[in-house]
């Protein structure tokens, strides 16, 4: 794709690599095959190829329209379009240079600007979430059942071994887990505690993902440096890797060398901490397993988060590992395809994302299993809320072993 990019971002690092990106494309259009708000709306430019064109006209100076907000913000950032591409476009990163430049070209309305202030602050204040999930969860009986099902029951997490292995891993705590699903990190402590690694949960709060979804790309970049200056002791004592259990978290850190490419005070250390880090399925795939035998082998469907398959291009890895213990997976359709959970998303695009759901959920069940297994914090409160099975992290089965 030939461009011409504006003087306000030619000569810029993001400009540049903008135009590295749209130059790979070649129009091919076999991304609309895998796009999940293509495949449901049938718009052009609700599928990748319409959004790279809105996006090359944005960089090239042309004006900025709500239309072309739309289509950007209808996108899920899914980027089973990448795992498609046979020319290889960083679709992902184009979109997030694309909605850092218009919320500065064609910034929003007061409103959407209070929404998204307010679920930044909601979302990433630990205790103001906890507050909130805890209020609602005492209000649960009398909520009306469309609420009633968006709250999710409490979870004990049990208790955790102290760190007493010579072999060391740190451990994200994460924003909204910790009070959604506190069982999840718990119980990865226990399954590698087992195997001789002690985990140190580091407090670092939210991942920088919540703030980019949401168009704050500065203060994503402030949220990256804070926790490489609070992991990079433990990386100087020798921490083997950093184990991410929301995968979503996962594809954004191991993001963090591109992202702060051009910060000289950062830019090796978040080399250094994108390269050690790891999703939990990586750390045990490595791993002697043995040890664990299921009491029961479940019929398990298992939903491959958006951000494992595509984002990290982890394909069938926690598959193989629940197979080698002796699950048995029923077979899924569609498995590539988004549940319509997508970070913010469930939120800011309700309808698109239940019936996302709808059809993803359809699709589980059809095997008949006996619960849904994921590897994301995100899907697995999405997917709650739209079936009457158990919904759980996948880990949450080997801790029961």
């Amino acid at each position: 794709m030939q461009t011409n990019l504006a003087d306000f971002i030619r000569d810029t690092a993001a400009g540049r690599e903008a135009d590295r990106i749209l130059r790979a494309c070649v129009h091919c259009g076999f991304c609309n095959a895998t796009c999940p708000t293509y495949q449901l709306l049938g718009d052009e430019l609700d599928g990748p190829r319409g959004r790279v064109y809105l996006m090359k006209q944005m960089l090239e100076g042309q004006p900025v329209t709500d239309k072309t907000r739309l289509h950007l913000d209808r996108c899920l950032t899914c980027r089973n379009c990448e795992s498609t591409c046979p020319s290889g476009v960083a679709y992902g990163r184009l979109v997030d240079i694309g909605r850092e430049v218009i919320e500065h070209r064609a910034p929003r309305s007061f409103a959407e600007r209070l929404h998204r202030g307010l679920l930044r602050k909601g979302l990433l204040s630990g205790r103001l979430f906890a507050l909130a999930l805890g209020t609602a969860r005492l209000a649960r009986p009398l909520l009306p059942a469309a609420l009633r099902s968006r709250v999710p029951e409490r979870r004990d997490a049990g208790l955790r071994p102290a760190a007493v292995h010579a072999r060391r891993m740190l451990m994200l705590g994460g924003c909204v887990q910790p009070a959604l699903s506190p069982d999840i990190n718990a119980a990865t402590a226990r399954v590698l505690d087992r195997l001789g690694i002690s985990l140190v949960e580091i407090d670092s709060g939210c991942c920088g993902a919540i703030d980019a979804h949401l168009g704050a790309a500065e203060t994503a970049r402030e949220r990256m440096r804070r926790n490489i200056d609070l992991w990079w002791p433990h990386i100087e004592a020798g921490a083997e890797a950093i184990v991410i259990t929301a995968s979503g978290c996962g594809a954004l850190i191991k993001d963090y060398g591109k992202l702060l490419a051009e910060d000289q005070a950062y830019a090796a250390k978040a080399e250094r901490v994108a390269a050690l880090a790891k999703d939990l399925s990586e750390v045990l795939s490595a791993e002697d397993l043995s040890c664990f035998r299921p009491a029961s082998t479940k019929r398990i469907a298992f939903h491959p988060p958006c951000t494992l398959q595509h984002g990290q291009q982890l394909k069938g890895i926690v598959e193989a590992i629940l197979a080698r213990l002796g699950y048995e997976l029923t077979p899924v359709k569609d498995s590539h395809l988004c549940c319509g959970s997508a970070g913010t998303y469930s939120i800011l695009q309700p309808d698109l994302s239940r019936r996302l759901r709808t059809n993803k959920v359809a699709n589980l069940e059809n095997g008949s299993p006996e619960l849904i297994a994921t590897a994301n914090i995100g899907c697995q409160t999405h997917l709650e809320a739209g079936t009457e099975l158990p919904v759980v992290h996948w880990i949450t089965l080997l801790d029961e072993s």
